[in-house]
């Protein structure tokens, strides 16, 4: 196998996409908690991280089968639109329950970065697929 084919398999595996989630987003959620004592950041960085992980399981497939239905419905415009804001209301949702049953103490913090990386990967994600079946 050559260097380039292994890259390629590395960067495409889904277990490193959920364990670089749950490792940069947990230790964003310890970094923005560290001025609370131990255990507090570290809780909060354990829930991100298995959060950040499973929504990056989660949304690639949710965005597709959403813009699969839509597209399939003759809503273009909404198959644009709508995966996105659907799939990244609901992580939001999931964020902010499961930091408050936490006790997250600084939760604005906490859930700044990984939603915003989830939106703008979501909206760039569903151009894509939106772009490509309007192409076909």
């Amino acid at each position: 196998m050559s260097e380039t084919s292994l890259f390629k398999s590395v960067m495409n595996s889904t277990f490193v996409h959920v364990g670089f989630a749950f490792l940069a987003m947990g230790s964003w959620a310890v970094f923005a908690n560290r001025a609370h004592p131990m255990p507090e950041p570290l809780i909060a960085g354990l829930v991100q991280g298995t959060l950040s992980g499973t929504i990056t399981l989660v949304m690639k497939k949710a965005l597709e089968a959403l813009s699969r239905k839509l597209f399939a419905r003759q809503m273009i415009k909404g198959a644009l639109f709508l995966p996105p804001l659907i799939v990244c209301s609901i992580s939001l949702m999931v964020l902010v329950g499961a930091h408050l049953a936490a006790g997250t103490p600084e939760l604005a913090a906490t859930i700044a970065l990984p939603f915003s990386v989830a939106f703008g990967y979501a909206c760039l994600y569903a151009y894509n697929l939106w772009r490509t079946e309007r192409e076909k």
